[in-house]
């Protein structure tokens, strides 16, 4: 297995990210952050995304996978948790001076599609890939998605504090000014494809430079196999801003 260099950003247990270095002395495309899903909780943490860390490494990419704070571990929340994916960009670039000038991306999942949109956004890298990601809180919260994770995320009821939903949705920070592409199964049942088509509608609406795949009888976890056909759409996309 490869070594894998951990880098750390803050004092907390889950503020690190792994380094993984391209493999076979091969010239790095750039950076890629890979932040995991999970609803935000502390159950699922960043081994998730292993496998296409192992994936963007062998094609060139020099990948942080990053941990941050989560709901019911170290203080997580908004914006806490955007914070540390921030930060965890931002030492990632420190450890690798030598990939300042070359493309960066955040390739999140699922809420880790949420906080690579909202990491773009910030300009802490230069595009995202989300997959089957969660870019509209209010609306997860009004649907009971996650078994009631938005509120907890959130630290109130939609009804106490819109102005955190909104503030902690993509959907409501558009244009993000950034390239995007949004991968999405139409199997998928934890974060229905409703969700994306409504956000990639707005974002073209908005100006931004956003590009939209669906495929078909995918479902949530299948976006983040790298042997399924939704990632060769993601490494197409990445090769083309690779490429400049």
């Amino acid at each position: 297995m490869q070594t894998r260099e951990v880098v750390r950003y803050g004092s907390a247990p889950s503020q690190f990210a792994e380094m993984w270095d391209p493999e076979g002395g091969r010239p790095v495309r750039g950076l890629a952050v890979t932040v995991h899903g999970g609803w935000w909780r502390d159950r699922h943490d960043l081994h998730l995304m292993d496998a296409l860390a192992a994936d963007l490494a062998g094609r060139g990419w020099c990948v942080a996978n990053i941990e941050y704070r989560r709901t019911g571990h170290d203080g997580g929340g908004w914006p806490q948790t955007l914070t540390d994916v921030l930060g965890a960009v931002a030492a990632a670039r420190t450890a690798r001076p030598h990939l300042a000038g070359l493309p960066s991306v955040a390739v999140g999942h699922s809420a880790g599609g949420q906080l690579a949109l909202l990491a773009a956004g910030a300009g802490a890298v230069g595009g995202a890939v989300a997959l089957a990601p969660i870019t509209d809180l209010a609306r997860c919260a009004a649907e009971g998605l996650g078994e009631g994770a938005t509120p907890l995320f959130v630290g109130a009821p939609y009804e106490s504090d819109p102005a955190a939903y909104r503030d902690a949705s993509p959907l409501h920070r558009l244009p993000l000014g950034r390239p995007h592409l949004v991968v999405h199964g139409d199997a998928d049942v934890r974060v229905p494809i409703a969700h994306s088509r409504a956000y990639v509608e707005a974002a073209a609406a908005a100006g931004d430079p956003v590009a939209y795949a669906e495929h078909p009888g995918a479902d949530h976890f299948q976006v983040i196999d790298p042997a399924h056909a939704s990632w060769a759409t993601a490494v197409a996309w990445l090769e083309d801003r690779a490429a400049g």
